[in-house]
C-alpha cells in the first residue's frame, strides 16, 4: 500500500510504499501525512504546491501528520532496533 511523507530536510513530499520512516534522498526522518495516496493523486499541482507549503510549516504539519499506531509490532521495526543493539 502507498503512503504520503514529507521530509523535513529536502521539503519534499514522498510517495512510499509502507510505513516508511527514513528519506530515501537523504536518510533523515519521514513525517507520514494523514491524507491518502488516492487523495493525494487526484489534487491539482498547485493544491499539491499548497500542501508541500504547509508541510513545511511546523504548526501545520503536526496537525496533517498521523502515527503509524502498530509499527513497534512490524519485522523492519524489530530489525531496526536489533541491528542498534
Amino acid at each position: 500500500m502507498m503512503y504520503v511523507h514529507f521530509c523535513k530536510r529536502c521539503k519534499r513530499i514522498h510517495m512510499l510504499n509502507g510505513h516508511k520512516m527514513f528519506c530515501p534522498r537523504c536518510s533523515m526522518k519521514l513525517t507520514e501525512l494523514q491524507i491518502s495516496y488516492l487523495e493525494y493523486v487526484n489534487l491539482n499541482p498547485s493544491e499539491r504546491a499548497l500542501l508541500t507549503e504547509m508541510c513545511s510549516s511546523e504548526a501545520s504539519l503536526k496537525e496533517l501528520s498521523t502515527t503509524y499506531r502498530m509499527y513497534k509490532y512490524s519485522k523492519w521495526y524489530r530489525e531496526l532496533n536489533a541491528g542498534q543493539l
